[in-house]
């Protein structure tokens, strides 16, 4: 299987293999040796569009048996046009539909040992860490997104099913679960009228129930894609008793009433920027990770000038950016005022570097602190290790880099005093025990 796009797309993959696991088949190591070869494309972008293609191109060049799942099923004639060799074509979240093309493509032979699939299901992530996908879909209609006319609108999954699958999770090894949906908060307001019965208590389906109950099960629980409702401050209270990491991911896109507007979303900025003074109040080590858009239609200089003044006074603590690129069908194509690619690329950089100097500050005042540091991979040869913060999400955050750790197992929770850091990564080393419980050194 390639699985390309974002984590909810690969939670996808993974159901999509526990399902064909349960059946009796294998996975595959390489093109060689597969009977098939699955292809779980990505849509939301044009540059994610034409990796997909790539991926579908090379899977036939090297295998030529191929099936393609996933956001570009929506343009199943544009696949079928340029590979017409392709053998199915379905759509997002259409696991049947997948294994149905699997089975017609390569049977399994009568009789086959199919007691093959761990109670948590197949897995493309380490053990010690989980994706834990809560809805599908999303009901906002902003401009530079099809994530609705691939996807739909929410919905959300039964909390009791989410807490089931959470403990499945966990009693296989997981210690981290991270918290993923197009719209985390708002889990549950399709179905805000359906509590259910869990371990003698009943849930509602909303984000600080979900959210607290997940704490009582995982050591370390993450939140994802949060749009910052009001209900969001709920949370921090969660954080603060330790149930919930203190890290938010809000894709916040842009500061300038303007350009936030002109993209369909809430042009609040202000009241943001009061809302995360008041969430470090609560929980002053909370980190904060979002994403903006660069060279947005009709983003003038004042504009991103605005930007990088709001970005220095909220201070986040993990930021990306992407340079705006149309996608066929998303209602910002339509806009006037389109920024040349020179533009983007230096307003991109400008950005960048600001977020970089940003960035270097907040870990360069971490050094001397100890921090609990999850760790990722250790290499015994060299007595290194490599792990993560709480303030750090697997693929898209920065590291820590331990020194005389090779005692260490993947997926060890462990106290590590900060002796170094840069612009992204910390380094240290793990904490002796009177380290590790210096009340004025914790983290």
């Amino acid at each position: 299987m390639v699985s390309l796009g974002c984590p909810k797309n690969l939670v996808d993959s993974e159901r999509i293999l526990t399902r064909l696991r349960a059946e009796g088949y294998a996975m595959s190591a390489d093109y060689a040796g597969a009977d098939v070869v699955l292809v779980n494309t990505c849509g939301f972008l044009d540059s994610a569009k034409a990796e997909s293609l790539e991926a579908i191109g090379e899977a036939i060049a090297e295998n030529g048996r191929v099936i393609v799942t996933g956001c570009m099923g929506k343009e199943a004639e544009a696949i079928r046009e340029r590979f017409p060799r392709v053998l199915a074509i379905t759509g997002a979240q259409q696991y049947e539909a997948v294994v149905d093309a699997v089975r017609a493509a390569a049977p399994v032979p009568p009789n086959a040992f199919v007691d093959l699939v761990p109670d948590a299901g197949l897995k493309l992530t380490p053990r010690h860490y989980s994706y834990l996908k809560i809805s599908e879909g999303c009901n906002h209609r902003c401009a530079f997104c099809i994530i609705p006319s691939l996807r739909g609108d929410l919905v959300s999954r039964r909390p009791d099913a989410i807490l089931r699958e959470a403990e499945k999770l966990v009693a296989a090894g997981t210690k981290e679960l991270l918290v993923i949906s197009q719209d985390t908060s708002a889990y549950g307001i399709d179905i805000r009228r359906e509590p259910r019965a869990w371990k003698g208590r009943e849930v509602v389906p909303h984000m600080f129930d979900l959210a607290r109950e997940l704490g009582r099960i995982a050591p370390w629980v993450r939140l994802h894609y949060v749009y910052p409702y009001p209900h969001v401050d709920q949370i921090m209270p969660l954080m603060a008793e330790g149930l919930v990491l203190p890290y938010l991911d809000i894709p916040f896109q842009h500061a300038s009433p303007t350009v936030l507007r002109a993209m369909k979303r809430p042009a609040n900025e202000a009241k943001v920027l009061e809302r995360i003074r008041a969430w470090r109040e609560i929980v002053p080590d909370i980190a904060i990770r979002s994403t903006f858009i660069v060279g947005f239609p009709g983003e003038t200089e004042a504009d991103f000038d605005y930007l990088l003044e709001w970005l220095e006074e909220a201070r986040l603590d993990r930021v990306g950016a992407f340079r705006f690129e149309p996608v066929k069908g998303a209602f910002a194509n339509s806009l006037p005022g389109a920024v040349p690619d020179e533009v983007k690329e230096e307003r991109y950089a400008r950005f960048m570097a600001k977020s970089a100097e940003i960035s270097a500050a907040k870990l360069k005042a971490k050094i001397g602190r100890v921090l609990d540091v999850i760790i990722d991979a250790v290499d015994p040869d060299s007595g290194g290790a490599t792990g993560r913060s709480k303030a750090d999400a697997p693929e898209i955050d920065g590291e820590v880099h331990l020194r005389d750790a090779g005692h260490l197992e993947q997926g060890d929770i462990v106290p590590v005093l900060v002796e170094d850091a840069d612009e992204h990564d910390l380094f240290g080393v793990p904490a002796q025990p009177q380290e590790a419980t210096a009340p004025a050194r914790s983290g």
